[in-house]
């Protein structure tokens, strides 16, 4: 399943959920970080990205076809800020 993780420091990582264990572990391929800015947003690829269960604030499916339909380029948002709890 392609999935968009939020970390508790503001980063929003998007990618194929390929392993996960009781932990929150998380193991994605073919994923990328989204870095929201006001001139838009801007992709960096990651590859394989391993993401440890305490750094995970969010894990939500996304639906391929509404998501590659996004222009990026025309979202613009002040960055996230960390989470706190």
């Amino acid at each position: 399943e392609r999935v968009l993780v939020l970390t508790v420091d503001g980063r929003s990582i998007v990618g194929t959920l390929i392993g996960l264990d009781q932990m929150i572990n998380i193991v994605l391929e073919q994923c990328h970080q989204r870095i929201y800015s006001e001139e838009g947003v801007k992709e960096f690829n990651l590859g394989v990205h391993i993401i440890r269960g305490d750094d995970v604030a969010i894990i939500g499916e996304i639906e391929k076809d509404l998501d590659d339909n996004l222009n990026l380029k025309d979202i613009h948002a002040a960055p996230m800020k960390p989470i706190v709890h």
